[in-house]
């Protein structure tokens, strides 16, 4: 670094005095400090603030680094928590515990990293609940997913994160579930839609059908009369949780193809015996 780095990064000036040291040291290590400061940038300039930091407030390093102009006299064991930006020193905890009233600070201090990971899970194994095995840091780890865990939600492991060089205590494992998109359901916040095809009969003189559901078949009763985009709804099969939503089933009318030549005379007669315009609400 150049003679005057650790100054500007402190934003003092050469002749600051110790307490002007200690203080813009207060300000930047509050600004910057990843639990409070979630710009990507902020753990550099929060090391960068306190490797500054170690070298200005002691005299002796300070004098030597302004003499020699060099980095080479930062103590790089006294400043770990920096170079890993999961500690302080004991005074730096103690301010920031004095600062924000709690402890956090000072249990952050011999704490190791938290740690990042990803599973994939089937949508009925959110629903359902599963186990699943990840492999984080060369551990392979088994996670219990809760039922009705949402796409995207994470799940945290308390105490399987990065373990402390110095001894302390181990960071926590943060895991993203990813819930892998389904081929007939659709998840609309706690309720459920699934598409079901239904024959022209069975709309059109009611009838009971089975109806998939992400907790097994149900049955489901088609009143007479019904039309394709009807939606029909069973009552709390939707997400599991404290209120449970409901499934929601969309009618869609499928028309068998005539393959045969009494078939085709079925079709014939219906069309004699039941004038119908689909298309009379168009006005053609």
């Amino acid at each position: 670094m150049k003679a005057d780095d650790y100054y500007k990064v402190m934003g003092i000036e050469r002749d600051a005095s110790a307490q002007e040291i200690k203080t813009a040291y207060r300000r930047l290590a509050r600004k910057y400090h990843p639990d409070l400061n979630k710009d990507p940038h902020a753990e550099e300039q929060f090391k960068n603030v306190g490797e500054a930091y170690e070298i200005l407030k002691d005299p002796k390093k300070r004098a030597a680094y302004d003499q020699s102009g060099l980095s080479d006299h930062v103590d790089h064991t006294q400043n770990a928590g920096f170079n890993t930006g999961a500690g302080f020193s004991g005074m730096d905890a103690d301010w920031f515990s004095s600062l924000f009233g709690d402890t956090r600070f000072q249990e952050r201090a011999l704490r190791g990293a938290d740690l990042q990971g990803r599973i994939h899970i089937s949508l009925e194994q959110a629903f359902s609940g599963c186990i699943k095995e990840i492999n984080v840091a060369q551990q392979t780890l088994r996670v219990s997913v809760p039922a009705g865990v949402k796409n995207e939600q994470k799940i945290r492991l308390a105490g399987k994160g990065a373990q402390d060089p110095r001894g302390g205590s181990s960071g926590d494992l943060y895991i993203d579930v990813i819930v892998d998109h389904h081929a007939i359901f659709d998840v609309v916040g706690q309720d459920i839609y699934v598409t079901l095809p239904v024959a022209p009969w069975e709309v059109a003189l009611g009838s009971t059908v089975m109806v998939p559901t992400l907790a097994g078949k149900v049955e489901l009763k088609i009143p007479e009369r019904s039309q394709g985009g009807n939606t029909l709804r069973l009552k709390k099969r939707g997400w599991p949780g404290v209120n449970p939503g409901d499934q929601y089933v969309v009618l869609k009318v499928v028309v068998p193809e005539p393959k045969t030549p009494g078939e085709i005379e079925l079709y014939k007669s219906m069309a004699e015996t039941m004038p119908f315009n689909p298309r009379k609400s168009l006005g053609v």
